[in-house]
Parts: structure tokens; sequence; C-alpha cells
């Protein structure tokens, strides 16, 4: 089973995530929008599916990132979300919460061996 099909977005804390967006965007040039900054790209070599990665500073005291201590959360695109979740299940993965759905696709969270709290995504096509 594929698990991992890319990196969906880079999370983490910091004092001012507004000035820290800004930062960003005036010294290196990010495209920002209120939630940080979008990196566009195509699947695969010869296609036309566009897929995005999300840069997102938040704020220091968040409460997001829990349980995990850790100043940073990565998000992982994935394929076959439920799928995935019932083997992470069996292998004894502490999942934190339950498949939630939105607009643009479904999110589960999950902690890594060291206690991270790891998002996983399934991009809605």
């Amino acid at each position: 089973m594929k698990k991992v099909t890319g990196i969906g977005g880079i999370f983490f804390k910091c004092k001012d995530p507004k000035a820290m967006t800004e930062w960003y965007q005036k010294h290196l040039g990010l495209n920002t929008n209120p939630y940080g900054a979008t990196f566009e790209w195509f699947e695969g070599a010869d296609s036309t599916k566009k897929a995005q990665t999300q840069w997102t500073p938040f704020a220091e005291k968040t409460k997001y990132f829990e349980p995990s201590t850790r100043e940073f959360m990565i998000n992982y695109r994935v394929e076959n979300l439920e799928a995935l979740v019932e083997e992470l299940k069996k292998e004894g993965v502490t999942l934190v919460d339950t498949i939630e759905t939105y607009d643009y696709g479904k999110f589960v969270h999950i902690l890594d061996a060291e206690g991270n709290k790891v998002e996983l995504w399934e991009p809605k096509n």
C-alpha cells in the first residue's frame, strides 16, 4: 500500500506569526496569504494534476501541535486515508483524533515514535 505521496505542509511555532509571514514575504519573496504561503506544483513530469504544499507559522502558544511539545509539525500527503488509518491501528500507532473531512480533503493526526504530532492529509481531487 502506498502511504506517503509527499509533504503537504510545514508548520512551526513562532512569537508573531503575522510578522514572521511578512518577513519571509519581504526577504525571501514568499507569495503569502492569510495561512502562510502555498507552493503549487505538479504531481508528475507529464501531469496536469496540480498539487500544493502549505507553509504556515503558528502562534507560539498554539495548542494545535499538542500533545507533542515540539515547535513544528509536518503534514504528509497520503492516498486512501481510511485504509491507512486502519493499517496504522493494527500496527499500534497512536491516533490523536478521528478523520475529519473538509472541502479541501481529509485529515487525521498521529504520534510518531518520539511523540511528535504528525498530520496526515488526503487532498480532495
